[in-house]
């Protein structure tokens, strides 16, 4: 395990029981997280984006904004849904932020998860083509974004512009120099895997996969990402890919640990309906260190990937998850190989 970052979902409630009651308090508070983050040795500050629900939406101006506020850790998303996205759009936006962060963004992307609204992506002007669907425009959205991310001239210049123009075809400016090594695939499913592999994208795995063998979670993750790996390897590119995978891990080491935790120990595999289809959750890991680091020990999918991202309950304040990634820095990362 080479990295460990937080993944939070932002979620915003004006709930007196939540430390989280408005959307400026889920921005302002991510900000603050991820600079603890860091202070703290975390190797990455990442944003789950969803729309029309009360949690964070819009990754850019906040990926910035941790940008400007800290020098060394990883920033990125888990994931962007891309069916709601313009790619020539949100590759000036991710270049900028990539700039503005010195080149430490890491973006993942997806053709997104179970929407608050029906077709939301339809509001914001994405239609599937005639034939289509919202899957398949997805991953035609995350196609052109990548081939833009290349830096490469494809707009005819005006004859008689406004200001100079370099010489040739236009790109999309701003353009930041190695962004697209560092944009993720969020898989939910082996095949996807193999396809994000294809096209030179990382790989993010969750602690949700849409289908299902009939294996403990963490076997089929496991899986998955030597699928990846394997497809990788038969594409021929010459960098070597990065893998997360994403897990709920709260060592019990106080008495408020144990009031909020505790419940948690028990945790296990879920198997539901999700789309229409079977799909497998995977299970929460709570409880004293030492058992943790036996039973973080025998996941196959984490010992396979070498970033792990730990899921936040954001809501219950800066200060409370800061506590929990020095736990698991503390008292879990060195015994898991972590640096």
């Amino acid at each position: 395990m080479k990295k460990i970052g937080f993944l939070s979902f932002g979620h915003w409630t004006p709930s007196p029981h939540s430390q989280t009651r408005s959307a400026a308090d889920a921005l302002l508070q991510s900000i603050d997280l991820a600079v603890a983050a860091e202070e703290l040795g975390a190797d990455g500050a990442y944003f789950r984006v969803h729309h029309f629900a009360r949690q964070l939406a819009s990754p850019f101006p906040l990926l910035a904004a941790v940008g400007a506020r800290t020098s060394r850790i990883e920033i990125g998303t888990g994931v962007i849904d891309m069916r709601y996205e313009n790619p020539l759009y949100m590759a000036e936006d991710a270049g900028a932020a990539d700039l503005i962060s010195g080149g430490r963004l890491q973006l993942g992307i997806s053709r997104g998860s179970p929407e608050q609204v029906v077709d939301g992506y339809r509001y914001f002007g994405h239609v599937p083509a005639e034939g289509s669907d919202a899957a398949a425009m997805a991953r035609d959205h995350a196609q052109a974004f990548l081939q833009v991310l290349e830096g490469e001239g494809f707009a005819e210049p005006n004859p008689r512009p406004m200001f100079p123009n370099p010489p040739g075809l236009l790109r999309i400016e701003p353009h930041s120099p190695g962004l697209r090594d560092r944009i993720w695939w969020g898989a939910g499913t082996r095949a996807t895997a193999e396809w994000s592999a294809e096209l030179g994208m990382n790989l993010m795995s969750s602690t949700l996969l849409t289908e299902d063998t009939g294996v403990p979670f963490h076997q089929l993750q496991a899986e998955q990402i030597q699928r990846f790996r394997d497809a990788w390897n038969a594409a021929g590119h010459e960098r070597e890919p990065r893998v997360s995978v994403s897990r709920s891990i709260f060592p019990i080491v106080s008495d408020l640990d144990r009031q909020l935790f505790l419940r948690e120990t028990a945790s296990q595999d879920q198997v539901g309906h999700l789309e229409g289809g079977l799909a497998r959750f995977g299970k929460s890991y709570a409880g004293e260190p030492d058992r943790l680091v036996a039973e973080l020990a025998e996941d196959e999918a984490i010992a396979a990937a070498d970033t792990l991202l730990l899921t936040v309950p954001n809501q219950l304040g800066v200060d409370y998850n800061a506590h929990v990634v020095e736990s698991v820095l503390t008292h879990l990362a060195p015994q898991l190989g972590w640096r």
